[in-house]
Protein backbone atom coordinates (compact mmCIF):
# COMPACT_ATOMS: atom_id res chain seq x y z
CA UNK A 1 0.00 0.00 0.00
CA UNK A 2 1.01 3.24 -1.01
CA UNK A 3 2.08 5.68 2.09
CA UNK A 4 -0.32 8.41 0.34
CA UNK A 5 -2.88 5.82 1.07
CA UNK A 6 -2.13 4.68 4.30
CA UNK A 7 -1.71 8.77 5.33
CA UNK A 8 -5.42 8.98 3.95
CA UNK A 9 -6.89 6.18 5.89
CA UNK A 10 -5.31 7.83 8.96
CA UNK A 11 -6.56 11.07 8.23
CA UNK A 12 -9.97 9.92 7.97
CA UNK A 13 -9.90 7.54 10.61
CA UNK A 14 -8.84 10.54 12.93
CA UNK A 15 -11.92 12.74 11.60
CA UNK A 16 -14.38 10.19 12.34
CA UNK A 17 -13.01 9.70 16.15
CA UNK A 18 -13.13 13.18 16.39
CA UNK A 19 -16.76 13.64 15.16
CA UNK A 20 -17.85 10.64 17.02
CA UNK A 21 -16.61 12.20 20.32
CA UNK A 22 -18.25 15.63 19.50
CA UNK A 23 -21.87 14.51 18.98
CA UNK A 24 -24.42 12.99 20.79
CA UNK A 25 -27.97 12.36 20.80
CA UNK A 26 -30.62 13.19 23.08
CA UNK A 27 -34.26 11.04 22.66
CA UNK A 28 -37.52 12.38 23.60
CA UNK A 29 -36.74 10.77 27.60
CA UNK A 30 -33.67 12.43 28.24
CA UNK A 31 -32.10 15.96 29.14
CA UNK A 32 -28.54 16.53 29.38
CA UNK A 33 -25.72 18.39 30.71
CA UNK A 34 -22.20 19.14 29.00
CA UNK A 35 -19.28 18.91 31.97
CA UNK A 36 -15.27 19.80 31.59
CA UNK A 37 -13.33 18.43 33.95
CA UNK A 38 -16.30 17.56 36.44
CA UNK A 39 -17.77 21.54 35.87
CA UNK A 40 -21.17 22.40 33.79
CA UNK A 41 -20.52 23.92 30.36
CA UNK A 42 -22.83 26.14 28.62
CA UNK A 43 -26.90 25.52 29.68
CA UNK A 44 -28.82 22.48 30.10
CA UNK A 45 -29.65 20.46 26.69
CA UNK A 46 -33.36 19.27 26.90
CA UNK A 47 -34.57 19.07 23.16
CA UNK A 48 -34.23 15.64 21.65
CA UNK A 49 -31.83 15.88 18.74
CA UNK A 50 -28.30 16.03 17.34
CA UNK A 51 -25.77 18.07 19.94
CA UNK A 52 -22.30 19.07 20.00
CA UNK A 53 -19.94 18.86 22.59
CA UNK A 54 -15.84 19.21 22.37
CA UNK A 55 -14.32 16.03 21.83
CA UNK A 56 -12.50 13.98 24.55
CA UNK A 57 -12.19 17.46 27.04
CA UNK A 58 -16.21 17.68 27.44
CA UNK A 59 -18.38 14.70 28.72
CA UNK A 60 -22.20 13.94 29.06
CA UNK A 61 -24.14 13.71 32.16
CA UNK A 62 -27.80 12.44 31.08
CA UNK A 63 -30.88 12.76 33.33
CA UNK A 64 -34.43 11.11 32.92
CA UNK A 65 -36.73 13.37 31.83
CA UNK A 66 -39.90 11.37 32.55
CA UNK A 67 -41.80 11.39 35.49
CA UNK A 68 -39.65 9.37 38.58
CA UNK A 69 -41.07 7.92 41.50
CA UNK A 70 -40.38 7.56 44.30
CA UNK A 71 -41.23 5.41 47.24
CA UNK A 72 -41.02 5.81 51.00
CA UNK A 73 -39.80 3.48 53.68
CA UNK A 74 -42.82 3.01 56.71
CA UNK A 75 -41.92 4.59 60.07
CA UNK A 76 -43.07 4.79 63.17
CA UNK A 77 -45.03 8.20 63.60
CA UNK A 78 -46.64 9.27 66.95
CA UNK A 79 -50.05 11.21 66.28
CA UNK A 80 -51.36 14.46 68.05
CA UNK A 81 -53.36 11.97 70.09
CA UNK A 82 -50.41 9.89 71.07
CA UNK A 83 -51.42 7.09 69.25
CA UNK A 84 -48.67 5.04 67.11
CA UNK A 85 -48.71 4.30 63.70
CA UNK A 86 -46.90 2.95 60.56
CA UNK A 87 -47.20 5.32 57.86
CA UNK A 88 -46.11 4.05 54.18
CA UNK A 89 -46.25 6.36 51.43
CA UNK A 90 -45.42 7.04 47.90
CA UNK A 91 -45.25 10.65 45.31
CA UNK A 92 -43.59 11.40 41.87
CA UNK A 93 -41.46 13.83 41.00
CA UNK A 94 -39.20 15.45 38.24
CA UNK A 95 -35.90 17.16 37.20
CA UNK A 96 -37.06 20.08 36.20
CA UNK A 97 -33.43 22.43 36.18
CA UNK A 98 -30.93 19.79 34.95
CA UNK A 99 -27.96 22.02 35.19
CA UNK A 100 -29.43 23.07 38.76
CA UNK A 101 -30.00 19.35 40.12
CA UNK A 102 -26.23 18.48 38.32
CA UNK A 103 -24.69 20.91 40.66
CA UNK A 104 -26.60 20.36 44.04
CA UNK A 105 -27.08 16.70 43.70
CA UNK A 106 -25.34 15.39 41.16
CA UNK A 107 -27.16 12.38 39.72
CA UNK A 108 -30.67 10.50 40.32
CA UNK A 109 -29.58 8.08 42.74
CA UNK A 110 -28.53 11.68 45.49
CA UNK A 111 -31.99 13.31 44.63
CA UNK A 112 -33.65 9.85 46.02
CA UNK A 113 -31.94 10.31 48.80
CA UNK A 114 -32.40 13.91 49.29
CA UNK A 115 -36.41 13.26 49.03
CA UNK A 116 -35.93 10.65 51.32
CA UNK A 117 -35.07 13.32 54.13
CA UNK A 118 -37.65 15.93 52.82
CA UNK A 119 -40.67 14.02 52.28
CA UNK A 120 -40.23 11.89 55.46
CA UNK A 121 -39.30 14.57 57.45
CA UNK A 122 -41.99 16.81 56.43
CA UNK A 123 -44.78 13.66 56.51
CA UNK A 124 -43.39 12.66 60.53
CA UNK A 125 -44.41 16.60 60.88
CA UNK A 126 -47.40 16.57 59.70
CA UNK A 127 -49.00 13.44 61.34
CA UNK A 128 -47.17 14.90 64.73
CA UNK A 129 -49.48 17.45 64.01
CA UNK A 130 -52.98 16.26 63.23
CA UNK A 131 -55.13 13.85 65.03
CA UNK A 132 -55.25 10.17 63.22
CA UNK A 133 -59.37 10.88 62.76
CA UNK A 134 -58.10 13.74 60.45
CA UNK A 135 -55.18 11.36 58.96
CA UNK A 136 -57.93 8.15 57.44
CA UNK A 137 -60.57 10.30 56.86
CA UNK A 138 -60.98 13.10 54.36
CA UNK A 139 -64.56 13.99 54.68
CA UNK A 140 -67.82 14.54 57.21
CA UNK A 141 -69.96 12.09 55.18
CA UNK A 142 -72.77 10.12 56.92
CA UNK A 143 -71.71 6.37 56.76
CA UNK A 144 -74.39 4.28 55.11
CA UNK A 145 -75.28 1.69 57.25
CA UNK A 146 -76.51 -1.74 55.75
CA UNK A 147 -77.12 -3.85 58.89
CA UNK A 148 -80.08 -3.05 61.18
CA UNK A 149 -78.14 -4.36 64.12
CA UNK A 150 -75.42 -1.24 63.50
CA UNK A 151 -77.96 1.98 63.44
CA UNK A 152 -78.04 2.00 67.13
CA UNK A 153 -73.88 3.14 66.34
CA UNK A 154 -73.03 6.03 68.02
CA UNK A 155 -72.15 9.05 65.43
CA UNK A 156 -68.93 9.54 63.41
CA UNK A 157 -66.94 12.31 65.13
CA UNK A 158 -66.13 14.63 62.79
CA UNK A 159 -63.07 15.97 61.27
CA UNK A 160 -61.18 19.35 60.99
CA UNK A 161 -58.55 18.97 58.66
CA UNK A 162 -59.00 15.53 56.65
CA UNK A 163 -56.47 13.37 54.64
CA UNK A 164 -56.18 15.09 51.44
CA UNK A 165 -55.51 18.71 52.89
CA UNK A 166 -52.53 17.01 54.87
CA UNK A 167 -51.34 15.15 52.05
CA UNK A 168 -51.75 18.88 49.88
CA UNK A 169 -49.75 20.46 52.68
CA UNK A 170 -47.07 17.76 52.70
CA UNK A 171 -46.76 18.35 48.98
CA UNK A 172 -46.62 22.08 49.34
CA UNK A 173 -43.94 21.89 52.16
CA UNK A 174 -41.96 19.92 50.27
CA UNK A 175 -41.64 21.31 47.28
CA UNK A 176 -40.83 24.74 49.05
CA UNK A 177 -37.69 22.56 50.15
CA UNK A 178 -36.83 21.11 46.34
CA UNK A 179 -37.20 24.60 44.63
CA UNK A 180 -33.44 25.43 44.49
CA UNK A 181 -32.73 21.72 43.79
CA UNK A 182 -34.15 21.28 40.44
CA UNK A 183 -36.49 18.86 40.80
CA UNK A 184 -40.38 19.21 41.45
CA UNK A 185 -42.41 16.70 43.24
CA UNK A 186 -45.61 16.54 41.16
CA UNK A 187 -47.44 14.23 43.71
CA UNK A 188 -47.85 13.02 47.01
CA UNK A 189 -50.10 9.83 49.01
CA UNK A 190 -50.08 8.01 51.92
CA UNK A 191 -50.24 4.21 50.51
CA UNK A 192 -50.94 2.66 54.01
CA UNK A 193 -51.64 2.90 57.46
CA UNK A 194 -51.71 0.63 59.77
CA UNK A 195 -51.18 0.61 63.77
CA UNK A 196 -48.09 -0.82 65.86
CA UNK A 197 -48.24 -4.43 66.59
CA UNK A 198 -49.65 -3.77 70.37
CA UNK A 199 -51.91 -0.98 69.59
CA UNK A 200 -53.68 -3.17 66.57
CA UNK A 201 -53.67 -6.08 68.77
CA UNK A 202 -55.89 -4.46 71.09
CA UNK A 203 -58.21 -2.69 68.22
CA UNK A 204 -58.68 -6.48 67.31
CA UNK A 205 -59.68 -7.29 70.98
CA UNK A 206 -61.96 -4.56 70.76
CA UNK A 207 -63.21 -5.00 67.45
CA UNK A 208 -63.90 -8.84 68.61
CA UNK A 209 -65.91 -7.71 71.39
CA UNK A 210 -68.00 -5.99 69.96
CA UNK A 211 -68.73 -9.15 67.52
CA UNK A 212 -69.30 -11.01 70.40
CA UNK A 213 -71.63 -8.50 72.08
CA UNK A 214 -73.96 -8.25 69.06
CA UNK A 215 -73.71 -11.95 68.74
CA UNK A 216 -74.89 -12.50 72.08
CA UNK A 217 -77.47 -10.30 71.14
CA UNK A 218 -78.41 -12.55 68.34
CA UNK A 219 -78.59 -15.14 70.39
CA UNK A 220 -80.52 -13.74 72.79
CA UNK A 221 -83.12 -12.28 70.88
CA UNK A 222 -82.96 -15.91 69.16
CA UNK A 223 -83.62 -17.75 72.80
CA UNK A 224 -86.49 -15.66 73.16
CA UNK A 225 -87.98 -15.94 69.92
CA UNK A 226 -87.80 -20.24 70.81
CA UNK A 227 -88.99 -19.87 73.96
CA UNK A 228 -92.17 -17.89 72.45
CA UNK A 229 -92.52 -20.55 69.67
CA UNK A 230 -92.34 -23.53 72.54
CA UNK A 231 -94.87 -21.46 74.49
CA UNK A 232 -97.15 -21.07 71.77
CA UNK A 233 -96.76 -24.53 70.73
CA UNK A 234 -97.46 -25.90 74.40
CA UNK A 235 -100.82 -23.79 74.33
CA UNK A 236 -101.78 -24.83 70.99
CA UNK A 237 -100.85 -28.61 71.64
CA UNK A 238 -102.73 -28.68 74.50
CA UNK A 239 -105.74 -26.62 73.49
CA UNK A 240 -105.89 -29.60 70.65
CA UNK A 241 -105.56 -32.34 72.89
CA UNK A 242 -108.66 -30.45 75.11
CA UNK A 243 -110.81 -30.25 72.00
CA UNK A 244 -109.83 -34.01 71.43
CA UNK A 245 -110.55 -35.52 74.77
CA UNK A 246 -113.90 -33.85 75.03
CA UNK A 247 -114.61 -34.75 71.38
CA UNK A 248 -113.79 -38.12 72.39
CA UNK A 249 -116.22 -37.90 75.44
CA UNK A 250 -119.17 -36.63 73.61
CA UNK A 251 -118.44 -39.33 71.01
CA UNK A 252 -117.75 -42.13 73.75
CA UNK A 253 -121.29 -40.79 75.83
CA UNK A 254 -123.20 -40.95 72.95
CA UNK A 255 -122.05 -44.53 72.09
CA UNK A 256 -122.83 -45.63 75.53
CA UNK A 257 -126.25 -44.52 75.35
CA UNK A 258 -126.89 -46.20 72.11
CA UNK A 259 -125.67 -49.25 73.63
CA UNK A 260 -127.92 -48.81 76.75
CA UNK A 261 -131.19 -48.24 74.63
CA UNK A 262 -130.47 -51.18 72.72
CA UNK A 263 -129.91 -52.97 75.58
CA UNK A 264 -132.99 -51.35 77.06
CA UNK A 265 -135.11 -52.10 73.86
CA UNK A 266 -133.87 -56.24 74.17
CA UNK A 267 -134.09 -56.70 77.73
CA UNK A 268 -138.11 -55.30 77.42
CA UNK A 269 -138.88 -57.18 74.46
CA UNK A 270 -140.51 -60.20 75.93
CA UNK A 271 -139.49 -63.19 78.67
CA UNK A 272 -136.82 -64.82 76.54
CA UNK A 273 -134.99 -61.71 75.45
CA UNK A 274 -134.70 -61.01 79.11
CA UNK A 275 -133.34 -63.89 80.55
CA UNK A 276 -130.92 -64.32 77.42
CA UNK A 277 -129.42 -60.78 78.26
CA UNK A 278 -129.35 -61.72 81.69
CA UNK A 279 -127.45 -64.89 80.80
CA UNK A 280 -125.01 -63.37 78.28
CA UNK A 281 -124.35 -60.31 80.92
CA UNK A 282 -122.89 -63.02 83.56
CA UNK A 283 -121.11 -64.94 81.12
CA UNK A 284 -119.16 -61.37 80.57
CA UNK A 285 -118.97 -61.06 83.75
CA UNK A 286 -116.91 -64.96 84.22
CA UNK A 287 -114.98 -64.13 81.54
CA UNK A 288 -113.68 -60.94 82.70
CA UNK A 289 -113.47 -62.00 86.57
CA UNK A 290 -112.15 -65.64 86.38
CA UNK A 291 -109.08 -66.96 84.64
CA UNK A 292 -107.57 -71.06 85.15
CA UNK A 293 -105.88 -70.42 88.07
CA UNK A 294 -109.41 -69.17 90.43
CA UNK A 295 -111.61 -70.46 92.59
CA UNK A 296 -114.84 -68.90 93.61
CA UNK A 297 -117.14 -70.12 96.19
CA UNK A 298 -120.71 -69.41 94.99
CA UNK A 299 -124.32 -69.98 97.52
CA UNK A 300 -127.01 -71.68 96.13
CA UNK A 301 -129.35 -68.49 96.01
CA UNK A 302 -127.22 -66.75 94.05
CA UNK A 303 -127.75 -65.76 90.39
CA UNK A 304 -124.42 -67.46 88.68
CA UNK A 305 -124.71 -70.11 90.71
CA UNK A 306 -128.27 -70.67 89.33
CA UNK A 307 -126.97 -70.23 85.50
CA UNK A 308 -123.94 -72.82 85.93
CA UNK A 309 -126.39 -75.30 87.43
CA UNK A 310 -128.59 -75.11 84.36
CA UNK A 311 -126.07 -75.75 82.26
CA UNK A 312 -125.31 -79.37 83.24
Amino acid sequence: MKPKNIVLIIFVAIVAILGYSSVFILDETQQAIVTQFGKPVGGARTEPGLNFKAPFIHKVQYFDKRYLKWDGDPNQVPTQDKKFIFVDTYARWEITDPLQFFIRLRDERSGQSRLDDILDGETRNAVASHELLDLVRSTNRTPEVYEDYLEDMEELEEITVGRERIEALILERANQRTADLGIRILDFRFKRMNYVDEVRRNVYDRMISERNRIADQFRSEGQGEARRIEGNKERDLAQIQSEAVREAEIIRGRADARATAIYAAAYNRNAMSRELYAFMRSLEALEKSFDKETSIILTTDSELYRYLKSTR
